[in-house]
């Protein structure tokens, strides 16, 4: 079976809902997934835009230790017990919707959801992106995501 992700707010290659755009809604969108492969222990949800002008992209949402038996999150959660928010490139955990500056094109924005082979990553909400990132890499069994753009016009 393929691991695969999916949302009831916006398919992959559409534009994002206001909802998901910080000066709009700033909620987290619905996901959900299916098809993890076995030995997965829990989940992680990374939101991504490789877009920014940082040289470094710019993480909008990182979530570890999601429980093995959860498949979806709702829009606006609330998440699963146990589940950690880390640091967004916004200075603090939680959702940080679209934010491009105006003028600079649409941006990609990369929902990924990783099946993890242990139950809790070690992380905390002080950990960025990258610190998020590096640990997934040890322990990604497989992942799905699915890509939204969003562009401020200005």
């Amino acid at each position: 079976m393929t691991f695969t992700l999916t949302s009831n707010d916006f398919t992959d290659g559409d534009t994002l809902p206001d909802a998901q755009v910080q000066a709009l809604g700033n909620i987290s969108p619905h996901l959900a997934w299916s098809g993890a492969p076995e030995g997965t222990k829990s989940f992680a949800i990374t939101v991504y835009d490789p877009d920014a002008p940082t040289g470094s992209g710019f993480w909008h949402w990182t979530v570890a230790n999601i429980p093995a038996d959860v498949g979806e999150i709702a829009s606006g959660g609330p998440l699963p017990a146990g589940s950690v928010e880390g640091r967004t490139d916004f200075g603090a955990p939680g959702f940080g919707g679209a934010a491009p500056p105006p003028g600079h094109g649409p941006h990609r924005y990369i929902f990924t959801v990783f099946a993890v082979d242990v139950e809790a990553l070690g992380l905390t909400a002080e950990d960025s992106g990258a610190v998020f990132g590096f640990n997934l890499f040890f322990h990604t069994l497989d992942k799905a995501s699915i890509t939204a753009t969003w562009e401020n016009r200005g």
